[in-house]
């Protein structure tokens, strides 16, 4: 009889040391559902394209202030690939080399939509605030889409 308890004994100790399939099973299932869920709430390594509308918002607002501010015409251009700021020196068009309002490319896979057929918007900001014209800007991505208004008022937002 020592030799049948001792057999049971032994398979005792051995399945107290390793895992049975099931429970590899079980942890495997558990380990992808969590890989999953880590992948799902990863956000896009390019960055939101609302995010690029609202900086542009920004900037383009920080345009708006710094024509009243300076008592002079300042314009935001915008191209399929980025935009920039220039002002009026002198009668003619000057790029802006303060670091908020240099010129900015779109990020990765994020272009503008032109509305003219040369592919360059712009609007003026005069000495008030007042813009010389409303403009719509379209940013788009791989389906997606996020517009900017410029108002004749001046006014910037993002619109969905």
């Amino acid at each position: 009889m020592t030799r049948v308890g001792a057999s049971v004994e032994s398979t005792r100790r051995f399945a107290q040391r390793g895992f049975t399939l099931v429970e590899l099973m079980i942890v495997l299932v558990i380990v992808a559902l969590a890989a999953g869920a880590v992948v799902l709430a990863m956000p896009d390594p390019r960055g939101r394209i609302r995010d690029n509308a609202e900086r542009f918002a920004a900037r383009t607002q920080a345009a708006h202030d710094a024509a009243i501010v300076g008592a002079r015409p300042v314009s935001v251009w915008v191209t399929p690939a980025g935009y920039g700021f220039d002002e009026r020196v002198a009668g003619r068009w000057q790029p802006i080399d303060d670091k908020p309002l240099r010129v900015a490319q779109w990020s990765n896979g994020v272009a503008a939509v032109p509305t003219t057929s040369d592919g360059r918007d712009r609007v003026v900001f005069d000495a008030t605030g007042m813009a010389d014209r409303p403009l719509r800007i379209e940013l788009r991505r791989e389906g997606q889409s996020v517009r900017v208004s410029i108002g004749a008022n001046g006014v910037v937002r993002v619109d969905g």
